[in-house]
């Protein structure tokens, strides 16, 4: 199982020029491979009259879906970088879409391959990368009389509070990595004379 993975940091795009063909990297994070082809119609939707919209996508924090496509570019000169190019750089949970307007230069297969994946790697450091670290859900259970000082110790201990709501007792998630449960619980025994009643939930990543 993943412990983390990495991913853009944000929607992007960049352009750049070689041999006079116009070569427009966008990136997104997307979730589901749905998302990855939504994004991708998008893209072709905005230049409709470009030479060639090749994608890439990577879903998974263990990369286990990977699709590429050339359109109408040599077979493998365009998809296949790009993808090398997001895979080497370990990013998941992440599309890249290159447009080219063809300028009237021919740039061979390899140029074509370098060029490709050469926008991708430009384009993932302009846009920038981040770091998701695999946690696991939980929900603590308090008291009124507790729960102010709780969730302030929570948080001064750097634990991710994720919602806090209140009825006949105060319930708050949190995000914990698997590693720390164990303290974590022996923690809040102490911290609360042994009141709260913690519950772990499913995994996510944050």
């Amino acid at each position: 199982m993943q412990e983390q993975y990495r991913t853009v940091a944000r929607a992007g795009v960049h352009e750049t020029e070689i041999n006079r063909s116009r070569f427009i990297c966008a990136l997104a994070p997307v979730a589901t491979e749905e998302e990855a082809r939504e994004f991708v119609a998008r893209i072709r939707e905005e230049h409709p009259t470009a030479s060639h919209n090749c994608f890439a996508y990577v879903i998974g924090a263990d990369a286990s879906v990977q699709k590429a496509g050339d359109d109408g570019e040599p077979g493998g000169t365009a998809g296949a970088p790009m993808l090398q190019m997001l895979t080497r750089r370990e990013v998941r949970y992440t599309a890249a879409v290159v447009t080219r307007y063809y300028g009237g230069v021919k740039l061979g297969a390899g140029g074509l391959i370098r060029a490709y994946g050469g926008v991708v790697g430009e384009a993932l450091d302009v846009v920038g990368t981040l770091t998701r670290q695999r946690f696991r859900l939980a929900t603590v259970t308090v008291d009124h009389q507790r729960a102010g000082r709780l969730e302030n110790d929570l948080r001064a201990t750097g634990r991710a509070v994720r919602d806090v709501r209140y009825a006949e007792a105060v319930t708050i998630e949190i995000g914990l990595p698997d590693s720390e449960v164990p303290a974590f619980r022996a923690w809040l025994a102490d911290t609360t004379a042994g009141t709260a009643v913690l519950e772990l939930g499913g995994e996510a990543f944050a």
